[in-house]
């Protein structure tokens, strides 16, 4: 299987992580992951077969658009393993989805929203060209086009998109209290204005930020030791991790990950611009 990773065009650098993406080879079938709850925003365009996926509500096996958007908050997703595989995904830094919808983050999450549900016609026209384009570089071009003529100029809330990052990146040492205080603002008021632009709480942004630092580490070095792993990311010990573990996934780490590490998986590693 090909990978590949981009950093986006640099005016768009400040809002979405990379472009990266999948190829199978030919008659190459691939075990797709299960996608956990998060805090993540991920925008996929097909030019192999969509993915398809168990709908835990109703039981039936459901495909994806061509083009659609991901945000997993709540209700892990689980892929099935196809063949035929290529796409394109634009990854979302923390917070910056709103700089290219108006579309309430609260609206999206774990919903399978196409890039038309949000885009119209727009996003039509980008799907149709990308369907037309021979090369890897062409199709980058069009997405990075297009992506820049979505991004608005100004943030809904400055203040909130300054804070989702922090939040992100020191979840294991601030407190939602010292965050409001970091920007002078009232608890009440940040939580508020957090909850408005997230779509979730900045507790529950914290605490899933540090899962998926931990669940991250764990998938990308086999040789990691989940009860370690837990206390470097901020858990109080081994039991907190597990009872988070199972509420989010179902099932105690050790026998998810013995069987996660046999599939695939959409962590990766940083990416140097």
């Amino acid at each position: 299987m090909k990978k590949f990773q981009f950093p986006p065009n640099p005016q768009l650098q400040p809002y979405i992580d990379r472009l990266w993406g999948w190829e199978s080879e030919a008659d190459e079938f691939i075990a797709l992951p299960e996608l956990l709850p998060g805090t993540g925003a991920e925008l996929y365009f097909h030019y192999g077969s969509p993915f398809q996926f168990h709908n835990s509500g109703s039981g039936k096996l459901e495909k994806l658009a061509p083009s659609h958007l991901l945000c997993v908050r709540q209700q892990k997703l689980a892929l099935v393993a196809a063949a035929d595989i290529g796409f394109i995904a634009v990854r979302f830094k923390i917070g910056m989805l709103p700089r290219f919808t108006d579309i309430p983050m609260s609206e999206l999450a774990d919903q399978t929203v196409t890039a038309e549900d949000i885009w119209g016609q727009a996003a039509r026209g980008l799907c149709s060209q990308l369907s037309s384009a021979d090369t890897l570089q062409e199709k980058l071009k069009l997405i990075n086009a297009f992506l820049l003529g979505q991004l608005r100029l100004a943030a809904p809330d400055a203040l909130i998109e300054q804070a989702m990052p922090l939040l992100y990146r020191r979840y294991a040492d601030i407190s939602i209290q010292g965050l409001a205080d970091h920007f002078h603002i009232g608890r009440r008021q940040f939580e508020r204005r957090f909850l408005a632009v997230s779509g979730q709480t900045a507790n529950t942004v914290k605490c899933m930020s540090r899962f998926q630092h931990a669940v991250r580490s764990l998938m990308l070095s086999e040789a990691s030791n989940a009860a370690v792993t837990a206390l470097d990311h901020g858990y109080y010990d081994q039991a907190h991790f597990i009872h988070d573990f199972k509420k989010l996934t179902g099932s105690s780490p050790e026998p998810y990950l013995k069987l996660a590490r046999t599939k695939t998986h959409f962590y990766n590693a940083s990416l140097s611009l």
